[in-house]
């Protein structure tokens, strides 16, 4: 996908937004690369299950650790100091009249690095850490297809279920409405779609069998609490994408169709909406930027990103240039009669099965 000025003037309304309160933003421009590379589900195998849209540093691959980000030659992301890489799964439209899919176009993606929990200074904690190196975590769940949860429950099960949101942008002044899975209606200004990463930590493992149990979310999931069992507050990051939907309004009927856009692993119901994290950041700058950078008294006390001294903004026209070519040989792009790897379409509404190109009985 080229970023476009059409692309480019989302980003900037994205950073410019009041939205998402933040300590500091990291927005990152087009993609780095869209591929099916997991360097946390399939660290030793491509390819992995489905397409992801990746975000950040040049040295992104299946076995990429902490060392070999730090030896990247670029990042699509915004802060010089942040070489890590950001993942979600791509967006495509499957037209109601030829069952095939096309991708479809967003404005980059915008990162929130949020001050949040009781362990922040401001709420009377000790502080909070930078990601050690190695770390690694995602949120949400590519196998999902409905809500299982009641709504405010408050178990880890559900505020993974909850962390998982979206909001329809809408005409006059980005009118919207809010919720879970996928709308029903086109979004003229944009489907934008937004994922809570956990903000916990249990101070020991940097990764976990299921890539979930070293990490757990606040028990507000935007604020509150961490459990005994992950007494270490980290920052706690926010993905925020806007996919250019209203593209393809001529080409569906809200009033007869159903909602034409399904994710890359061939989810119809956007309840498999999910965001993948490996650290890359020069921890000694992130943690300078953590307890120095929050000042009362300058702009970093309203999330300008430049105003910290720790933290080089590059511009994002030189972002825009660091890309790697796909190391998975398939097409991705223009129009398909299926979508990448083996991902039938599955509505649910129990758990997807996920396939691999190996064993896929279709």
């Amino acid at each position: 996908m080229k970023f476009t000025p059409a692309l480019a003037s989302l980003l900037v309304a994205l950073v410019s937004s009041g939205s998402a309160t933040a300590w500091f933003r990291v927005a990152c421009t087009g993609p780095l690369v869209q591929e099916r590379v997991d360097p946390i589900i399939s660290p030793i195998s491509n390819p992995s299950n489905h397409v992801h849209t990746v975000h950040g540093a040049s040295n992104f691959a299946c076995n990429s650790t902490y060392d070999t980000l730090r030896a990247s030659q670029c990042t699509s992301c915004l802060v010089k100091q942040d070489l890590s890489n950001y993942w979600f799964p791509r967006l495509y439209f499957q037209d109601p009249k030829t069952k095939l899919f096309e991708p479809v176009s967003n404005g980059g993606l915008l990162v929130y690095y949020q001050n949040r929990g009781d362990g922040d200074v401001r709420n009377g904690g000790k502080g909070l850490k930078a990601f050690p190196p190695g770390f690694k975590m995602l949120s949400g769940n590519p196998r999902a297809r409905s809500k299982k949860y009641p709504e405010g429950e408050g178990s880890q099960g559900e505020l993974r279920e909850r962390a998982i949101q979206w909001s329809c942008l809408r005409y006059p002044s980005n009118a919207g409405y809010d919720g879970h899975g996928f709308p029903t209606s086109d979004c003229e200004a944009g489907f934008n779609a937004r994922i809570h990463m956990p903000a916990c930590w249990d101070g020991v493992n940097v990764d976990s069998p299921d890539h979930m149990s070293h990490t757990a979310y606040l028990s507000g999931l935007d604020n509150g609490s961490c459990p005994p069992t992950h007494p270490v507050y980290l920052m706690k990051l926010f993905y925020e994408i806007t996919w250019d939907v209203h593209a393809f309004a001529s080409r569906w009927n809200p009033s007869t169709d159903k909602w034409p856009f399904v994710y890359a692993t061939g989810d119809p119901t956007g309840y498999s909406w999910h965001g993948d994290f490996q650290n890359g950041w020069d921890t000694t700058a992130l943690q300078n930027a953590i307890d120095k950078c929050n000042n009362p008294n300058d702009q970093t006390n309203n999330g300008v990103t430049e105003a910290c001294s720790y933290l080089t903004v590059q511009q994002a026209s030189v972002a825009d240039t660091c890309r790697t070519n796909p190391v998975v040989n398939e097409p991705i792009d223009g129009t398909l009669s299926k979508l990448p790897g083996c991902n039938p379409i599955q509505p649910g509404p129990g758990d997807a099965t996920l396939y691999s190109s190996s064993n896929c009985p279709f």
